[in-house]
Parts: C-alpha cells; sequence; structure tokens
C-alpha cells in the first residue's frame, strides 16, 4: 500500500492468492461426493453410517457456500460438522457400533485397573492384540470406572482430546479476519480425513493432536517444559508419536537454546517413561508381543493393516521382503535424522513439514499399515499453514513482492521532503501569479 492508503506501484496486480472462501461450493460438493461413494462401496457399519450423514451434511453445507456472505460460509461450517461428525458420532454411540480399535482401548483400560496390565499375556485372536503403548488405555478408563454410557465412550475422549490440543495449538489462523482458533478447528474437523475417524473412533487423532500441541508450543519460546510434557504424552500413547522428539527438540534447540532443549527432553523422556517403563517390566513377553511384534507383522496373529502400500507388498510378494521393508523404513530414517543435522527446521511449519514427511515415508514403508494412519502428515503439514501468522494473505501487503528491498526513509526525512514539495508547490503558485499580472498590465 503507498502513502494515505493509495495502491503502491510495486503492487502490481496479477495472480490472486488462493482462497479457501472461494471454492468453499467445489469443496463441500468434493466432499459430498466421497461420502456418498463410502456409504456405497463399504463394507463397515460404522463407516456405512458415516457416510450417509456426512453426505447430508456435505450437501447441505455445499448450497450454503453459495451465499456470497461471512454468514453463509460459516452456516456452511456448521452444517458440515454437524453431518460429518456430531450426528454419525451420537448415532454410533447410541447404537454401540464402531472400530475394533474402540474395543480395544476400552478393554486395555479394564485390563490396566484390575491387572496393572493393558496386554492380555496370551492373545490368540486379531482383537486380543492392543499394538498401543500403556499410555492409550486411560482413553478406555473411564468406562471401566462408571459403566457403559454416552459419556464413558472412548470416542468421546478422542474427540475432545484432539479438539482440545488443536485449539491451544492454534495461534492465529490466517483464514481471514472473522476466523477464530475455534473456527479454524471447526473447519479442520468437518473435513472427511478427520471427521471420519471422529465419528468412528479413530485412535491416531489424539495422538496428532498433541503432536501439534508439542510443535506449537515448541515454537512459542519458554522454558521448554510446558513442549516437553506435550511430546511426553504423546510419545505415551503410540509409536507414530516418537518422530516428533527429535524434529520439536532440534527445533527448540535452533530457535531457543540448547539449555531449553535439554529440558524440554528431560521433560518428555521423563513423562514417557513414567507411563511405559513400569507396564514393560511387568510383563515383558506380552509388551513385545502387542506393541513391538504385531505392528511389525511378526507376531502370532498376522495384523489386520493391509492397505496396498511399498512395505505391504513386499513383505507380501517378495523373498525376504518384510526385512527389506524394515531395511528401507531404518534407511528413511536415517535420511530424516540427516536431514534436521544438516539444515535444521527454523520454524514450526519447517518443522511440521519435516515430521509429516518422516511419518509418510514411514506409513509407507511399515509391512503392516493402512491409508488411515495418513492422517498423521496430513493435519501437521496442513494444520500449520492455516494457523500461521505468515500463512494467510492481507490487502495491505503487495501481491507480487519487489525483488530488491525498499528502504524507508526515516519520519524526519518524509517531513523535509513533505515541505520541499510544499515549497516548491508554493513556488510555481507565485511565479504563475507573477506571469499572469505581467501579461494583464501589458495589455
Amino acid at each position: 500500500m503507498g502513502h494515505l492508503g493509495q495502491a503502491s506501484p510495486l503492487a502490481r496486480p496479477g495472480r490472486r492468492r488462493f482462497s479457501l472462501a472461494r471454492r468453499a461450493p467445489s469443496l463441500w460438493l468434493g466432499c459430498t461426493v466421497f461420502a456418498v461413494i463410502l456409504a456405497m462401496t463399504t463394507g463397515l457399519g460404522p463407516h456405512r453410517v458415516w457416510g450417509a450423514c456426512a453426505a447430508a451434511g456435505y450437501g447441505t453445507a455445499a448450497l450454503l457456500a453459495l451465499r456470497d456472505s461471512r454468514t453463509g460460509k460459516r452456516a456452511a461450517v456448521t452444517a458440515a460438522l454437524l453431518g460429518a461428525v456430531v450426528v454419525p458420532l451420537v448415532v454410533l454411540v447410541v447404537s454401540g457400533a464402531a472400530q475394533s480399535e474402540v474395543g480395544v482401548v476400552e478393554r486395555s483400560g479394564a485390563l490396566l485397573l484390575h491387572t496393572g496390565s493393558p496386554y492380555l499375556p496370551h492373545p490368540a485372536h486379531t482383537v486380543d492384540y492392543n499394538p498401543y503403548l500403556p499410555g492409550m488405555a486411560l482413553f478406555g478408563v473411564p468406562r471401566a470406572l462408571f459403566g457403559d454410557g454416552p459419556l464413558t465412550d472412548a470416542r468421546v475422549w478422542f474427540c475432545l482430546t484432539f479438539l482440545v490440543c488443536m485449539f491451544f495449538a492454534a495461534r492465529r489462523p490466517a483464514g481471514g479476519p472473522g476466523t477464530t482458533p475455534a473456527g479454524a478447528v471447526s473447519l479442520l474437523a468437518a473435513f472427511p480425513a478427520v471427521a471420519l475417524p471422529l465419528a468412528v473412533g479413530g485412535v491416531d487423532l489424539p495422538v496428532v493432536g498433541l503432536m501439534c500441541l508439542s510443535l506449537a508450543l515448541a515454537g512459542r519460546g519458554g522454558s521448554g517444559t510446558a513442549a516437553g510434557v506435550a511430546m511426553g504424552v504423546a510419545a505415551a500413547l503410540k509409536w507414530t508419536a516418537w518422530p516428533l522428539l527429535p524434529v520439536a527438540l532440534v527445533l527448540l534447540a535452533v530457535t531457543a537454546g540448547r539449555r531449553t532443549a535439554l529440558r524440554a527432553a528431560l521433560a518428555a523422556l521423563s513423562v514417557a517413561a513414567t507411563a511405559v517403563v513400569p507396564v514393560a517390566l511387568a510383563d515383558p513377553h506380552a509388551f513385545a508381543e502387542h506393541v513391538v511384534l504385531f505392528p511389525l507383522g511378526a507376531g502370532g496373529v498376522r495384523s489386520p493393516a493391509a492397505s496396498p502400500l511399498p512395505g505391504r507388498l513386499l513383505a507380501v510378494y517378495v523373498p525376504g521382503g518384510a526385512a527389506l521393508a524394515t531395511a528401507a523404513l531404518v534407511a528413511a530414517a536415517l535420511g530424516v535424522t540427516l536431514s534436521l543435522l544438516i539444515r535444521p527446521p527454523r520454524t514450526v511449519r519447517a518443522a511440521a513439514d519435516r515430521l509429516a514427511v518422516g511419518l509418510g515415508l514411514a506409513i509407507c514403508l511399515i509391512p503392516a499399515t493402512r491409508f488411515g494412519y495418513f492422517v498423521l502428515p496430513l493435519v501437521l503439514a496442513g494444520w500449520f499453514r492455516c494457523t500461521s501468522k505468515t500463512g494467510g494473505s492481507s490487502s495491505a501487503r503487495p501481491v507480487n513482492p519487489p525483488p530488491y528491498p525498499v528502504p524507508r526513509r526515516p519520519d524526519s526525512d518524509r517531513l523535509s521532503g513533505g515541505l520541499a514539495a510544499s515549497g516548491d508547490i508554493t513556488l510555481q503558485a507565485i511565479r504563475a501569479h507573477g506571469q499572469k499580472s505581467s501579461t494583464a498590465s501589458g495589455g
């Protein structure tokens, strides 16, 4: 913007920035198509219920988004959130239908209270396995303590944990001047990749919520203790949260200093060790069978996670493919680690991108994997682009900034320049008046 709010000549009208609001009807229509296809093709009852409810919500959102007003856009998000999250979650909780993960977590909570370990000592069937770290069992404790009920369902606590973590991870949403952290979280929760696991019971959402909160706290400075505690809680839930530790600690070391990173590391390891070590020592065989061998596809029972990704294809169709997939996974981990040493991330967004790449590679290379795991890198890569301070567009910023720095003159220079300009104007007026007077007298 130029002086007095006029357009600067450096700001050339050109390509318009991507605006979610302008494309909202098309996006909601695409979500509607996805929900309809899922409802018609899936063989899973909870997914079918979600598809039917979500299709109605997304279709209503697409119609409301056609209204070119802020009220219409907000109403569209509300309709999508109701249809894709609230209604199917209530229907599934009341009917008792859920993914198998919900039953596993609720059983592990009861086992933790009664035996001190969330793992069955001799699992014989797939549903007997609990591939999560001991912290995940805490989501099943409410049902073990208070019995069956809508508020004791593990999905409700998955959902609340995710939403609360993402709310506090939001700092300055970039969706527009009227966007708040609550609005950003609502928009995120309404999209299918997040809405589906929220309704049917996805254990990855509280994990990724804590990961985003850890990165956000690491980027805000401070002592590092809060970020470390959040990292430790995430690491106590599932193995997929452990890559967060090196990425977040490098970010802290670069931006806040090594002492802050060391303090965060001590806090994270203390919290994770407090949750994991006692359970692992209580029954090492059961811990290794459930948490280590089963996810790698080397347990007594094969994992049902069988999406056609490279790691799975190698393990099934190539002799010695499981070892090859594991070697490729180790190589990918070493590559990400070297990238942290050679070019450490200096912003939260860069750290989230690095973590998303690492998790994406791991999901592709693990022998027992699912497409649903991709919600982790998707949320990490997308969330901080929507909530970063520099992520949004501003009308007061040039669309195409100049390739060279434009120095800003001090106030004294601008004042003297203004006085000089006004003096030149006055001198020109006096000369013009003199010329008119001489012309008139000569006539």
